[in-house]
């Protein structure tokens, strides 16, 4: 049991410091110290890369601490491994939905990357994932939002319906 505690542990700290990781990196896009360029052109055409573009782009830098956790146990380092590959597709998944059906977007009271993208702001709304950091950081900023969650089957078939590849 403590083997299993040990690693469900890990998977939230690595998804904890994944959703961190996410918001700092794109506001750091914001401010041209990281790939200012092919952010700048990721805002002109404002569409994904498609679920395993976006994915990718997550998860081959998360490579570089992805293995910590194995300086704990064995345990540990499945448990941060699994969930740094766990945040990693969700924040692939999320920011192509955002882009594609933010309608969809229920975990939100508002899409705000979408938001970020659509009413352009660039020092605002930083979160893809989540909007947690920027709430504790104070970039949050509401938006008026005209889209209402979608309910039904229909809603949950959608979910589904993204550009995957």
């Amino acid at each position: 049991m403590a083997v299993l505690s040990e690693a469900l542990i890990a998977f939230c700290l690595a998804v904890f410091i994944g959703t961190f990781v996410e918001y700092w990196v794109h506001r750091l896009m914001h401010a041209g110290v990281v790939y200012g360029k092919n952010h700048a052109k990721h805002h002109q055409e404002g569409t994904g890369q498609g679920w395993f573009g976006e994915f990718r782009g997550y998860f081959l830098p998360a490579l570089v601490i992805i293995w910590l956790g194995f300086v704990v146990s064995p345990a540990a380092g499945i448990g941060f491994a699994l969930g740094g590959l766990a945040q990693a597709a969700w924040s692939a998944y999320a920011h192509q939905l955002q882009h594609e059906r933010p309608e969809l977007v229920f975990w939100m009271p508002r899409p705000v990357h979408h938001l970020h993208h659509k009413k352009k702001m660039w020092h605002h709304n930083f979160g893809i994932s989540f909007d947690f950091w920027d709430r504790v950081f104070g970039t949050y900023k509401p938006a008026g939002w005209e889209g209402t969650p979608t309910g039904g089957l229909t809603a949950y078939v959608s979910l589904f319906t993204i550009k995957w590849f």
